[in-house]
């Protein structure tokens, strides 16, 4: 294998320490669904709405006091909250995301914010302490807030360690982790191990455990080469970092293509979130991200897991939950088929075929719900539909919108866009999980054709604006979307920024 291509000891650890934030995030999605009966008596007690006779919580509890609990009006409020303080933690900081990686660089920006992690998991883990409800929404609030800038931080910094002939598969990591923690959390979420009555607490304050197993590692891990020079100006230091990543080999070309990156930036201003949204030389790109990640949220992979226990209940299956996390098994192998494959086939047609896959699931779907109480064929096709759409997702549509932002941006737009990009899927993923169940009432078993519309239209979307960015540099992305950008710049403005960009190149 060529010197400088092949994957070293140094750059698996870095990938492996950074993508444990991923875990973290994945987790800390999945964690707060499989005990949600048991917290929301404890919620109800806190709040003195149970009846004393229920509040001594024994296994006596019948199923009825356990509901009874569950739907008074003060517990569903704390609950929703509980729920959706994360989403709202994790918009609010993906804005940070850009000022936090440049402040300190990307590997100190991930160890500072392990602090959040560390401190939202004791919230949780004590909540027995005090108020429940309070502490549960304190932590869930601050792990939003952490996970807002880990999944800006973690794809930005392998994004720019990965060697270009890996730079997807590694990319693709980031998803992998997620979805690994998701299951993990499931698994322990089974009443028989963390959730039940005395260990829920443990199970949600676990969520902050891989931030102290990153902490210790995150100082053996090289900061990122392309920041140490693009923004520092640190030639010497990117190139220890360089070969410390990529072993003994002559770094000349990648300094060259950092330099010439750099010299692009030092022209131009610093490319603040407002000017990115203003600026219409970037527009085609900024537009591309959102939608790549509008996809991702819009493609009703959270109804999916939402509703699949009860489509598996109404099919028959006995043990619902355990087909759920069997969703989740086929969510891990096929992220695993997506690292395989993304350096490959490239990055537009997996999505291609992700989006166009799920499309013709979410119509099966659909036939199957509607005539399953017919036919009793019908819900293994609803059940098959589950799985393969499951399967599509992580092939393209789920991993690849959270690394190719990075590679469609250069150095000085790269932490505005990726810090707007996950602002678009945090707030795509708050209105999903807000809107579904009202969806869901309206629409019921047609709520997936709903969704069969939408991704025929980001199919389309995907094949007419995506380009193909495998094994390309970023500056040959940047160029091919500039090229792009004078063929359609019509009006005076466009022309005269982009007269404006063409002066600073030649000066």
């Amino acid at each position: 294998m060529e010197a400088g291509k092949q994957l070293t000891g140094t750059l698996a650890l870095a990938v492996f320490t950074a993508v444990l934030g991923s875990l973290q995030y994945g987790y800390s999605l999945g964690v707060i669904n499989a005990p949600q009966k048991v917290i929301e008596k404890h919620y109800a007690r806190s709040l003195g709405v149970w009846s004393e006779r229920a509040a001594v919580l024994s296994e006596n509890t019948t199923e009825e006091e356990f509901s009874e609990a569950g739907q008074h009006p003060s517990v569903v409020v704390y609950w929703s909250l509980s729920v959706a303080i994360f989403s709202i933690g994790g918009m609010v900081s993906s804005f940070l995301v850009g000022f936090v990686g440049d402040l300190r660089g990307r590997v100190k920006g991930m160890l500072m914010i392990n602090v959040l992690a560390v401190a939202a998991g004791l919230l949780m883990a004590l909540c027995k302490m005090w108020k429940p409800h309070i502490m549960v929404i304190a932590g869930r609030a601050v792990m939003g807030f952490y996970c807002g800038l880990s999944s800006g931080l973690v794809p930005m910094y392998i994004g720019e360690i990965a060697p270009k002939a890996y730079r997807g598969a590694l990319g693709t990591l980031h998803q992998l982790a997620i979805v690994t923690g998701i299951l993990i959390s499931q698994v322990l979420g089974l009443d028989f191990i963390l959730g039940n009555d005395d260990m829920w607490p443990l199970l949600l304050g676990l969520s902050g455990a891989p931030a102290i197993l990153q902490s210790l590692m995150l100082p053996l891990c090289p900061e990122s080469p392309r920041y140490l020079y693009i923004l520092l100006g640190k030639e010497q230091e990117a190139r220890k970092s360089l070969h410390r990543l990529k072993g003994e080999y002559d770094p000349t070309p990648d300094l060259e293509e950092m330099r010439k990156e750099k010299e692009e930036a030092d022209r131009e201003d610093r490319v603040s979130i407002l000017s990115l949204i203003r600026s219409s030389v970037y527009r085609q790109q900024l537009i591309v991200a959102l939608m790549m990640h509008l996809s991702q949220q819009f493609s009703g992979i959270n109804a999916i897991f939402y509703y699949s226990t009860a489509i598996f209940a109404r099919a028959g299956v006995t043990q619902p939950v355990y087909a759920t996390i069997g969703v989740g098994v086929i969510n891990m192998i096929f992220t695993l088929v997506s690292v395989a494959l993304v350096d490959k086939a490239g990055r537009c047609t997996l999505t291609l075929a992700g989006l166009g896959g799920m499309c013709f699931c979410a119509i099966a779907m659909t036939v199957g719900l509607k005539f399953q109480s017919e036919f009793k064929w019908m819900s293994y096709v609803s059940m098959s539909a589950i799985f393969l759409f499951v399967s599509f997702f992580e092939i393209g549509p789920g991993p690849i919108p959270w690394f190719i932002v990075a590679e469609l941006f250069s150095q000085g737009p790269r932490p505005a866009a990726i810090a707007l990009a996950g602002c678009c899927n945090w707030t795509s993923n708050f209105i999903i999980g807000m809107t579904f169940p009202y969806i869901q009432a309206v629409l019921d078993s047609y709520v997936f054709i709903l969704f069969a519309v939408l991704l025929f239209g980001f199919t389309l979307f995907t094949y007419f604006r995506v380009p193909e960015t495998k094994g390309k540099s970023f500056e040959e992305i940047a160029a091919e979307f500039r090229k792009g950008h004078k063929k359609l710049a019509q009006s005076p403005k466009d022309a005269t920024e982009l007269q404006q960009l063409k002066t600073s190149s030649d000066a």
